[in-house]
């Protein structure tokens, strides 16, 4: 309440009708800072079999958009015996549709089966699947891209850190091929 009387003070003075903008905009510039990707994933943990290793998210994304790999990268894909051109490929193939119809695909009985498909390579530490993190991390990447990729999905996951099934990364990519072709 002593807020409220203290901007009304401020509003009948025409000197300080400046300063009350000010602060509202300020207000707003810190509410929509703060809820742009706040809690989005920092550190992937890639896993192949046995063996586990931790990168950023913007190194795999660097990789994915560039094919430049850092010497960590190139390290764990090859302990992995990983071809790295497929694997930058799977992270980034599409399913590209309206962005209005893919967040109805999400909602219909479809959406689903398309969050346990790409669950079974994106996921939290815990290895069990979020269905609702995952569904809010595509739907933030339909919104961005208009796309559905497993790079999107591993940006948007709404967690710090977000686990890479990297064995069943190009089998994943492959049914989702399929699926993107049926759209």
């Amino acid at each position: 309440m002593q807020i409220y009387q203290l901007f009304n003070r401020l509003n009948n003075r025409k000197s300080t009708k400046l300063l009350t903008q000010t602060v509202a905009l300020g207000v707003g510039a810190i509410v929509l800072l703060s809820s742009t990707n706040a809690n989005a994933a920092e550190q992937v943990v890639l896993k192949y079999g046995s063996f586990q290793g931790q990168i950023s998210v913007q190194e795999l994304s660097q990789f994915t958009e560039t094919g430049k790999t850092t010497p960590t990268l190139t390290a764990y894909l090859q302990a992995a015996q990983q071809d790295p051109a497929i694997a930058r490929k799977a992270l980034k193939a599409p399913i590209k549709a309206d962005p209005a119809f893919l967040n109805s695909l999400l909602s219909s009985w479809a959406g689903p089966i398309l969050v346990d498909q790409i669950g079974e390579v994106v996921h939290p530490p815990t290895g069990q699947l979020d269905q609702q993190a995952l569904r809010s991390a595509l739907s933030a990447s339909i919104k961005q891209n208009g796309e559905v990729t497993l790079l999107g999905a591993i940006q948007n996951y709404p967690n710090t850190s977000v686990e890479l099934e990297g064995d069943r990364l190009i089998s994943v990519y492959k049914r989702l091929s399929n699926l993107a072709e049926l759209l």
